[in-house]
């Protein structure tokens, strides 16, 4: 995210090809070295497991995942970022907004719904399928491929949001270059992804070192849901001195409490709002104006 090469990287631990569980030693199977960038936070796995296929991660038969409440489309979802978008970008009406990693089609559903003439891209064919002929989504405005594969003419979007996607991106900087040459000047740019700051998960790190292992809990870059990357505010920051954008609003959302038995609950949520260090980070970021 960074692009630098010289402030060095942390080695955090090893990542197992499988969930770790509470006792790591009783497990078998391949691992990868985790590391943490030291200028910009990054957590990344090195080297980086890449399938031959991405269908080999995201392309799920469809009869061994899909159930009927899938296709259901709730009115709230995707509404609060729609909201929080809406004043950075000064929203007019007809807008265009782009979902990158659009699954079922449900977001842009909402995005039609609130104004936005909504686009997407999709890159396992079972989503993209399904969004077509369950969810009634236009094949004028999805598109199955990856940031990789597909273009758009420059500067057609206002609005751009990767929910869920980013931390699944093999180059995470590139992709957002190229995004960005998608996005109008001021366009805003939504990014959710895992924190790599995560309380909870330094915790379980602390737990597996007093066991006498080196396993860490970062990332899932072999297993589901494939986890490439965690990132930190200064990701995004470093990275817009390069690409030329702005972190214009950010948050950090507790999320998943389920390792802590429910008692603790409360008082975690209350120490990881004061201190940054819940599981999420929700970004937005406007591209500089020329």
């Amino acid at each position: 995210m960074c692009g630098d090469e010289t402030s060095g990287h942390k080695v955090l631990g090893q990542r197992l090809s499988q969930s770790t569980g509470h006792f790591p030693r009783r497990k078998t199977g391949i691992t990868v070295s985790v590391k943490r960038c030291n200028r910009c936070g990054l957590v990344y796995a090195a080297p980086l497991p890449i399938p031959f296929d991405m269908q080999d991660h995201y392309g799920i038969p469809p009869d061994s995942y899909w159930r009927p409440e899938y296709f259901r489309t709730d009115d709230d979802y995707f509404l609060g970022e729609i909201r929080e978008a809406k004043p950075l970008l000064n929203f007019q009406p007809g807008m265009t907004a782009l979902d990158v990693g659009a699954g079922l089609g449900k977001a842009m559903i909402t995005l039609d719904r609130e104004g936005f003439s909504a686009f997407g891209l999709e890159p396992s064919r079972p989503f993209y399928e399904k969004a077509i002929s369950e969810m009634g989504i236009s094949t004028t405005r999805l598109r199955m491929g990856a940031i990789e594969e597909l273009d758009y003419q420059p500067e057609s979007f206002d609005f751009i949001t990767f929910g869920a996607v980013f931390e699944h991106l093999y180059h995470p900087a590139q992709s957002l270059a190229t995004t960005l040459k998608w996005l109008k000047p001021g366009g805003i740019i939504h990014i959710e992804v895992p924190s790599g700051n995560w309380l909870i998960g330094r915790l379980i790190n602390l737990f597996y070192r007093l066991q006498g292992t080196n396993y860490v809990t970062n990332l899932s870059p072999m297993h589901v849901p494939f986890h490439l990357y965690e990132f930190s505010l200064d990701s995004f920051r470093e990275a817009g001195r390069r690409l030329g954008f702005s972190v214009v609003s950010h948050r950090f959302e507790v999320c998943d409490l389920s390792p802590l038995p429910s008692w603790m609950h409360p008082v975690f949520r209350k120490i990881m709002k004061a201190t940054d260090t819940g599981m999420q980070l929700t970004v937005y970021i406007k591209k500089s104006a020329q």
